[in-house]
């Protein structure tokens, strides 16, 4: 079972975990959100740092409900208040932190960073972001998912934007649970040759399908769900105009999700950038599912932290 490999463990990525421990933690996610967490309290006395060296509105407030409501002390601390910014390495932070701590949750930039936190740290680091994955975004969003539609398994997702951090960890549990996806990037969007060939494997395991385009049409033509992301991630400078250029027949307007499903849902996992990669109208339209997306954040941390201090 997945809490058992969990437990007093890291959540750095998606990637060794296999389907069926992501439906365990999906549906206990469920659960939980359906029974609560009264009398429930496995991190009672324990104090949990949240390290951030990126801005962030939903990870940092669900991240720190979380650990409340599991009894805990969260502890933010910013990258910028911290002796990193003075040139203290990444590794001396993890090993002092973990004298004083029981747990961290990092939202940083080079993947590499975060695995070189966790190797000095004797506490679990928790991924809350990096340039490379976003673990718990991905599992709000099957959970969504899972919600509306009542199944993974053949659903068809088609993911519209940039292949960034949000796309990668949508194709490795997308594809471990069975899914139909497809990821419409523009040329020189795609996301990493490594993480799609990683994600193909996985096709033949579990039995679902990733295709790459550059139609974002062809993407959502009879989709069950329409995700779209920034086009400009955090911390990547861009020429605004040159994005535009190169994303144009991107946008999530209602003429695209017309020509998905009647009953498809759209997924952003914010902040949007409202009128440039979706529409004000589809995003507070009839096919979103946007807030209850966000809302589930805080469901996914609740059982991913009860799983790993439990």
């Amino acid at each position: 079972m997945v809490r058992h490999r969990l437990r007093g463990s890291d959540f750095l990525s998606l990637k060794p975990f296999d389907g069926g421990e992501i439906e365990d933690l999906i549906e206990e996610s469920m659960r939980l959100k359906n029974e609560g967490t009264k009398g429930y309290r496995p991190l009672s006395g324990k104090a949990i740092g949240l390290l951030f060296e990126k801005p962030s509105t939903r990870t940092r407030v669900s991240f720190e409900v979380a650990v409340l409501r599991l009894g805990g002390y969260p502890i933010t601390l910013g990258g910028g208040e911290m002796q990193l910014g003075r040139g203290e390495t990444i590794e001396d932070t993890g090993r002092v932190l973990s004298r004083y701590l029981d747990g961290l949750v990092v939202r940083t930039f080079g993947h590499d960073r975060l695995e070189a936190l966790a190797s000095a740290s004797q506490i679990p680091v928790i991924n809350a972001l990096t340039d490379t994955c976003h673990p718990c975004q991905a599992l709000a969003d099957m959970l969504t998912i899972l919600e509306y539609k009542g199944s993974l398994k053949g659903i068809k997702l088609a993911y519209v934007g940039d292949g960034n951090n949000v796309a990668n960890s949508l194709m490795r549990a997308g594809t471990k649970l069975g899914m139909e996806m497809t990821v419409a990037t523009p040329k020189g969007h795609e996301p990493g040759r490594d993480i799609v060939d990683e994600c193909m494997e996985y096709c033949g395991t579990y039995g679902s399908s990733l295709e790459l385009t550059d139609s974002a049409q062809g993407a959502v033509r009879g989709a069950d769900v329409i995700y779209t992301d920034v086009w400009v991630s955090m911390g990547t400078d861009s020429d605004e105009a040159e994005i535009s250029e190169d994303f144009k027949g991107f946008q999530v307007d209602q003429e695209l999700v017309s020509l998905a499903h009647e009953d498809a849902m759209v997924l952003h996992c914010l902040p949007a950038h409202r009128g440039v990669e979706i529409t004000d109208e589809v995003l507070d339209g009839s096919h979103s599912a946007v807030w209850d997306q966000a809302e589930n954040r805080l469901h996914v941390q609740i059982s991913l932290l009860g799983m790993i201090f439990g």
